[in-house]
């Protein structure tokens, strides 16, 4: 199955990484857009099994992005949408029989690591926030899902999302290392949903940046991911 006959159901599509890379995507596939907010998306509470079950059915994908996305986020705030809602998001794309599962991880899940260590996708998560331990628990959760079921699940540690490479007070070497551009973000979940793998596959999500904080690994490998854009070009 190739672009536009594929149905591709999107979570958290009124976010910021949703309303930037739709207007790549949503020409490639029948991008269905679901949130909590009202706007172009229909509206979807990821914490009922029952809605997700509704929203997915029939879907050949599933790009899961919706989260709380606060690194200093409290636990009764990721609670709810990050890890009740990705336990019900992870049981209905099982469920339904999708084809593949693509979650929404992040670098946040690997700040742990020494500051000046080039992380790798098979580098277990070793958070330094709840935020992060959240996006453990999503990955755990992806294994699962690939493990008991036909379902192929990629989970995505996507870096420094930004429509340009962070700037100003406070933003470090390690921030521009892990900038993801809007279009290398687009391409990354293009990638995910159609590249040819199967089980669980982990990958960094990070642009084509001088000096990486994630090494490409599977996200260029397995997944035929070619960012384009450098931080460092950029500036």
């Amino acid at each position: 199955m190739t672009g536009i006959s594929r149905r591709v159901v999107m979570t958290g599509a009124a976010g910021l990484i949703g309303t930037t890379v739709t207007p790549y995507l949503d020409q490639r596939w029948d991008l269905h857009l679901t949130d909590l907010k009202s706007g172009r998306a229909t509206g979807l509470d990821i914490t009922d099994g029952d809605a997700c079950r509704a929203a997915f059915a029939d879907a050949d994908a599933v790009i899961h992005l919706a989260a709380d996305p606060n690194p200093d986020a409290s636990w009764e705030a990721l609670l709810a949408p990050n890890v009740v809602g990705a336990y019900q998001v992870a049981q209905a794309a099982r469920d339904c029989g999708v084809r593949r599962l693509v979650l929404a991880s992040s670098l946040q899940a690997m700040l742990g690591y020494p500051e000046h260590m080039q992380v790798r996708a098979e580098d277990p998560p070793r958070p330094a926030n709840l935020y992060g331990a959240t996006k453990g628990w999503i990955e755990a959760l992806g294994a699962w899902v690939a493990n008991t079921s036909p379902t192929s699940v990629v989970a995505l540690r996507i870096g420094y999302f930004a429509v340009r490479p962070p700037a100003g007070d406070g933003i470090t070497p390690r921030d521009l290392a892990a900038w993801l551009s809007p279009r290398d973000c687009s391409e990354l979940l293009r990638a995910a949903v159609e590249a040819e793998v199967a089980g669980f596959v982990v990958a960094n999500g990070v642009s084509a940046n001088r000096y990486r904080k994630a090494e490409p690994g599977d996200s260029s490998g397995r997944l035929g991911y070619r960012p384009s854009d450098d931080a460092w070009s950029e500036l």
